[in-house]
């Protein structure tokens, strides 16, 4: 999935964290609702301004974020 349209990043909006469209609502935010075992279904009906694919923007943020961290070979 392309999250580059649906993630965002503005300076003065929740302190430059990475947000769904512009909205108040960060990546993390979503991540820790998943975390907690909340269902996308339940995270859909708490936040209507929320898609199944802003969920899984955010799913691909997270992954894409994480395959360029770098790795500390074997000491």
């Amino acid at each position: 999935m392309n999250y580059k349209d649906r993630i965002t990043i503005e300076p003065g909006k929740r302190g430059g964290k990475p947000c769904i469209r512009g909205l108040r609502i960060t990546v993390y935010d979503v991540l820790e609702y998943l975390a907690s075992d909340m269902t996308e279904e339940q995270i859909l009906k708490d936040f209507p301004d929320l898609t199944n694919e802003d969920i899984r923007a955010c799913l691909a943020f997270a992954a894409d974020r994480e395959r360029k961290l770098t790795t500390i070979p074997p000491g």
